[in-house]
């Protein structure tokens, strides 16, 4: 496992060269994709888009419209030595059949809220791994599996895509950078430690139906939930 410090480090890198992306090769990409929605409801399921994560605004914004929207993204990221894991931030909840919880007749019931991820999607901009593992940057998700394309795009549409969808992305950069920073400080000053044995031992005790505990960062603080993976689906 990498340290806190070079966490932050890749982070920082990542926001940087985000910053750096020629806006006018993004805005291309977002006129010749001219992708339109169709209103299919797909983009809103855990079966095609696993989970919703929040950003902090959209976090409170859920808990306004209900207090049980949200729940620890999965994935958590690290387990200190008594076994309680970390996470950066919160997912939206899904219903059993993993639509989501404001999914009403495949349409969006708080469209005129609809949280940041929703706003800009299926555009992105960060890089990733591709299937043979090849890391470059990644502007499109789920391209051609939902929606309409080649769709005309004016420039002014074109640009408020850009610019949206990098804000949305240097916000989540942002908000790991400020979890690495305060895992670091909450460690040192806890003298806790990862310990991956830990991690993989509750890990499975957890996927096994085991309750355990789960660290949220949300506004520089880390809450605490008890939790089973029966919350995910």
């Amino acid at each position: 496992m990498l340290s806190f410090d070079e966490e932050i480090d890749i982070l920082e890198r990542e926001l940087a060269d985000l910053l750096g992306f020629s806006e006018e090769e993004f805005i291309d990409i977002i006129r010749d994709v001219g992708f339109s929605c169709d209103c299919c409801g797909r983009c809103c399921t855990r079966e095609f888009n696993g989970h919703v994560f929040l950003l902090e605004e959209d976090t409170d914004r859920a808990r306004s419209l209900d207090p049980d929207a949200i729940m620890p993204a999965p994935g958590f990221e690290v387990c200190d030595q008594h076994g309680r894991f970390y996470v950066s931030g919160y997912a939206l909840r899904t219903e059993p059949d993993g639509s989501c919880i404001f999914l009403d007749g495949g349409r969006c019931s708080i469209y005129d809220q609809r949280f940041s991820i929703c706003r800009v999607y299926p555009y992105m901009l960060h890089r990733e791994a591709d299937e043979t593992g090849t890391v470059d940057w990644r502007q499109i998700s789920g391209l051609n599996e939902h929606g309409c394309y080649n769709t005309p795009l004016d420039d002014a549409t074109c640009a408020r895509i850009a610019r949206e969808t990098r804000e949305y992305e240097a916000a989540f950069l942002d908000q790991e950078i400020r979890f690495q920073r305060a895992l670091r400080d909450l460690f040192a000053h806890e003298k806790l430690r990862y310990v991956r044995r830990t991690y993989d031992l509750r890990m499975r005790d957890f996927l096994r139906g085991a309750e355990v505990e789960v660290r949220v960062f949300h506004r520089g603080r880390f809450e605490p939930h008890r939790i089973t993976r029966n919350v995910y689906g």
